[in-house]
């Protein structure tokens, strides 16, 4: 990688130069790795106006042909994105089998793929009798139920897995007939860049554009401007809000997958060793910079000090080290005021009462590294049993039974997804039905990767992926006639 190289936005199908620029530092080494545009309030109305412009002729081309181009895309991104592969586990700090496998192929070029296949949108509404008015005369009215693009959408991106996250939004957005600003996470937006230079190869000018810089202006000049008519985010609640908040004023059309403290329940009849692997496999993939992640264990009392055991062993495998080496299970998180926050996080545990049974210590390593962390002795009210950590931390408290499982599941302003582990799938499923919670995972921790996705409460506004996810970025409109 040169640091040196220079990078630029894309705004209306130009590659455009910025005055200042930043650095983006590697989580796994300190190191500055390149330095990225610092876009300006004025490009971001620049870039929302080319999309308003490219709108009108991009919308009125039929799904299908749209569809082709996404699959195009796909085609050329599939050519060039193995090139990425180091530059992403640089600028997020993923160790290299995550870099490889899962921010750069895996369900990044999926997402464009299912969505380069057409979709049936519209929908009959069978016919009615309407009796004779000083509106009309009788007649039997039918009609259909159509769906129209929602206009310029607004992609504000996080930065735990940002090409799949903004390959997530883009391609439904597209397929619909929306053109798009992407405005991906200020901590690693490079490879973002290399993919709005395919894209802009691909499609018309002003379809898809892109804005990276360190500013929240930039952000809040696409969530006033007019000429923006969606705001699809991915990010903390806390920003999620402010963005309805101000959206608000213009009416935006709003979609946002936004903070989590996943609860898994365990029943006294599971499959311990199960739930472990399954709690094991999320507590340090990414260094836990994952929102769907099931960081409050809520284990029945029978079975609570096994599972501590059990958990406290399996931490032992779980390596952390240099990003880059292949036998890495954990690395570092994003940036260093982000390990000062989660450990804060872990220190709010221990002086509250909870137990610290593995982790807790700062790693005496280079990076911005937070060692797997499991508190135990918590209680629902306690900080860390309620809010996100965003980090390698679970906790685990325990239950006395199904109805109070679900009671402390529920205990939490979040709800985008739990999960249940439970010897009997009958059992599992009406727990299940009883959390406050936008998806429920049944003994895995394996989501349906084309179910409708999006939170409960404060975990969010709307639902994205499968066909939900082209509802998402589409208005309805129903157009009736007599008969």
């Amino acid at each position: 990688m040169d640091v040196e190289e220079e990078w630029g936005i894309l705004i209306g199908g130009e590659r455009v130069s910025t005055k200042n620029h930043y650095n983006i530092v590697d989580p796994n080494t300190t190191a500055v790795i390149g330095r990225a545009p610092e876009a300006t309030t004025e490009h971001a109305l620049q870039a929302a106006a080319a999309a308003k412009e490219a709108l009108t002729s991009w919308k009125t081309l039929p799904m299908e042909e749209r569809c082709e181009f996404i699959g195009r895309a796909a085609d050329a991104i599939e050519a060039v994105c193995g090139s990425w592969v180091d530059l992403v586990q640089a600028e997020t700090g993923a160790t290299i089998k995550i870099a490889r496998t899962m921010q750069v192929a895996g369900a990044f070029i999926d997402r464009f793929r299912y969505y380069s296949k057409p979709h049936e949108m519209n929908q009959p509404l069978p016919p009615i009798y309407s009796a004779a008015s000083a509106l009309a005369p009788e007649s039997l009215i039918t009609g259909n139920v159509i769906r129209q693009p929602a206009g310029v959408v607004a992609c504000i991106t996080p930065y735990n897995f940002p090409l799949v996250n903004v390959a997530g939004k883009i391609a439904p957005a597209l397929a619909m007939g929306n053109t798009v600003v992407i405005k991906p996470a200020p901590q690693d937006p490079l490879a973002i860049i290399k993919l709005g230079e395919v894209l802009n190869d691909v499609f018309p000018p002003g379809v898809v554009n892109v804005l990276v810089g360190s500013s929240p202006e930039i952000g809040s000049a696409l969530v006033d401007t007019k000429d923006v008519n969606m705001i699809s985010f991915t990010g903390s609640s806390q920003v999620g809000a402010k963005i309805m908040e101000n959206g608000g004023k213009t009416m935006k059309r709003l979609l946002m997958e936004l903070g989590g403290k996943g609860a898994l329940i365990m029943t006294e009849d599971c499959d311990v060793n199960a739930a472990v692997g399954g709690i094991a496999s999320v507590w340090g993939f990414h260094s836990g910079q994952i929102c769907t992640a099931p960081t409050r264990v809520i284990c029945h009392r029978e079975i609570y000090e096994p599972t501590i055991q059990a958990l406290s062993e399996v931490s032992e495998f779980m390596t952390l080290g240099d990003a880059r080496e292949e036998t890495t299970l954990v690395g570092p998180v994003i940036t260093e005021s982000h390990r000062d926050r989660v450990e804060a996080f872990i220190q709010s545990g221990i002086d509250d009462g909870a137990e610290v049974i593995v982790g807790g210590e700062r790693p005496t390593r280079d990076g911005f590294f937070v060692a797997p962390t499991l508190l135990a002795g918590c209680n629902p009210d306690m900080h860390v049993a309620k809010e996100e950590a965003f980090g390698p931390v679970v906790v685990i408290m325990p239950h006395d039974g199904d109805d109070h499982a679900v009671e402390l599941a529920n205990n939490s302003d979040y709800g985008l997804f739990s999960y249940v582990y439970s010897g009997n799938t009958t059992r599992a499923y009406e727990i299940g039905e009883k959390l406050e919670s936008g998806n429920v995972a049944l003994n895995t921790i394996a989501p349906h990767m084309y179910a409708p996705f999006g939170g409960f409460k404060m975990s969010g506004v709307g639902r994205d992926r499968g066909r939900w996810g082209l509802e998402a970025y589409s208005e309805i409109q129903a157009i009736n006639w007599p008969s």
